[in-house]
């Protein structure tokens, strides 16, 4: 399928958190922002039952994984990394296991460790959708045109609620009133 034309099923989805670390957040443009954005993904996440992977970029330079996420990420896969892609071989040996080919990506730094790794998942087959609330860099300039460049390579650039009603589908049920708490 194409990216474009690909809609997202929770059956096919993953969660990629890149790098939402304590002590790089707080240089990140509307790191808070960031943060809830991905919050909501990761709690939307276990509402539908899709795998959560995180990576920690550094961890001994840069900190753990932030406390907020932290606290809602439950059982979701870490894996610490030094390279700026997060498709090292655990990470990707983590979502090939998963068997799904849907990645929603949150995470900082937009231009360096989410827009490699974009890249590469795309290289790798896989449709990718970035929540634009859910990402961050130092700088806008540097975000806007990593977004700009993801989105000309084929990722589609979205929003954590859009991202959780496409997978909700329709309104009704317990599910939708479980979203209804996350998105409010």
């Amino acid at each position: 399928m194409q990216p474009i034309l690909a809609k997202l099923e929770p059956d096919q989805a993953l969660a990629l958190v890149i790098d939402l670390q304590e002590k790089l957040l707080p240089s990140i443009q509307d790191g808070e922002a960031c943060l809830a954005g991905a919050g909501k993904l990761i709690l939307a996440a276990q509402v539908f039952g899709l795998p959560v992977v995180v990576t920690e970029q550094y961890p001994a330079g840069l900190g753990a994984t932030h406390p907020a996420i932290r606290a809602i990420m439950g059982d979701a896969q870490v894996f610490d990394k030094t390279a700026f892609s997060a498709c090292t071989g655990p990470v990707m040996d983590a979502i090939a296991a998963s068997g799904r080919r849907q990645i929603i990506i949150a995470g900082v730094e937009t231009h360096v460790c989410v827009q490699q790794t974009a890249l590469d998942l795309l290289r790798a087959g896989f449709d990718i959708w970035i929540c634009v609330d859910c990402i961050g860099s130092r700088r806008a300039l540097d975000r806007d045109i990593a977004l700009t460049r993801l989105q000309h390579a084929g990722v589609i650039v979205t929003s954590v609620e859009s991202v959780i009603f496409e997978l909700q589908k329709q309104a009704g049920g317990e599910l939708f009133k479980r979203i209804l708490k996350i998105v409010k």
